[in-house]
């Protein structure tokens, strides 16, 4: 092993000032794994934090950003028992989010990888070990850097908080990576799916990943009436929100008696509303979600094993391309947008 990896690090806030540069590899202490980082995904997020535009205490600079990796462990700490060299790794996102309720300190935005923690665009990176959580079997690096945010905001919206079951019906909306697994595992589990998107094109493929109906949302704008007529009046069991803003009432009006929101993105806007007496009337659940707990992250790996689901990746980028790879991901990939660190 070399004494020195190549690492993408900021200067300053704004993608122009994201630069590769040489660091030293880091060096594990007690209870800390040394990962080799075969892959990292990117998330809306990063591009947010590259912007500067998320957090309300930002993180010093130089920042390493990006938050979402696999890899394989090369070197262990003192103390180290939950995994051993050659084992392979991702990082949960809340880094002390291990089960249960979240504690105290995310409401600071103080734990999560990738902002304010520093993130794993680089070569190698060191976490504790109780942060590492096994990579499927069955995936890739390249296929496993996509679970840690979109695969398992998806999963709690639908599984851990949501109690998705066989036969209800789950509205996705937009085709990046939260949506796509959203899709998934409701279809694993035995949910049927209605998606949404502005492209007719993008609506085909996710049709071919199990969904029963697409909306077009540029042909009908309006689009929580069409959800309600395939539904035969009956309304969504749950809605993946990915947009905010105005957009949250339609998701309400589209919803069953009872029915769950997952608020999870803001597209649309940060400041969301909606009409009192709806929400009343549809007695509705709107629960914010954000990422999840490692426990929840063992879980949902152990059904994508069962269930045989492969993430949906719409280009690998070489390393040297991260720049490249942000672009695309600012034009809306189907699915996930992964970057390659072999």
């Amino acid at each position: 092993m070399n004494d020195t990896m190549r690492v993408w690090q900021l200067s300053a806030f704004g993608l122009g000032n994201l630069k590769l540069v040489e660091h030293p590899i880091p060096s594990v202490g007690p209870r800390d794994v040394l990962v080799k980082v075969g892959a990292v995904s990117l998330n809306y997020r990063d591009k947010l934090i590259v912007e500067g535009q998320l957090l309300p205490d930002r993180p010093a600079m130089p920042f390493v950003p990006v938050s979402d990796m696999a890899g394989t462990i090369v070197a262990i700490g003192d103390g180290v028992t939950r995994f051993g060299v050659g084992d392979r790794v991702m990082g949960n996102f809340w880094t002390q989010w291990i089960n249960g309720a979240p504690p105290p300190e995310m409401r600071r935005h103080g734990l999560s990888l990738g902002g304010p923690l520093p993130g794993v665009l680089a070569e190698y990176v060191v976490i504790s070990e109780d942060v590492a959580v096994a990579v499927p079997s069955s995936l890739s690096d390249e296929e496993a850097s996509t679970l840690p945010i979109a695969a398992l905001t998806a999963w709690f919206a639908l599984v851990e908080t949501g109690r998705l079951t066989a036969g209800e019906i789950v509205l996705v909306q937009g085709t990046g990576g939260v949506s796509l697994f959203g899709l998934q595992i409701a279809v694993a589990l035995g949910a049927r799916v209605i998606i949404t998107s502005r492209d007719a094109g993008k609506l085909e493929r996710a049709k071919a990943l199990g969904a029963f109906h697409g909306i077009d949302t540029s042909a009908t704008p309006a689009w929580a009436a069409e959800a309600i007529e395939v539904t035969s009046g009956d309304g969504v069991d749950h809605v993946l929100e990915l947009i905010g803003g105005d957009n949250l009432r339609q998701s309400l009006d589209a919803l069953s008696s009872g029915g769950r929101i997952a608020q999870i993105g803001f597209l649309g806007g940060a400041d969301i509303s909606l009409t009192a007496l709806q929400l009343m009337l549809r007695r509705a659940v709107i629960q914010g979600v954000s990422v999840g707990h490692r426990r929840g992250f063992e879980q949902m790996n152990d059904a994508i094993e069962r269930h045989g689901i492969k993430p949906v990746i719409d280009r690998v980028y070489p390393f040297d391309e991260a720049l490249a790879a942000y672009a695309h991901l600012d034009r809306g990939p189907f699915g996930k947008v992964v970057i390659s660190i072999v």
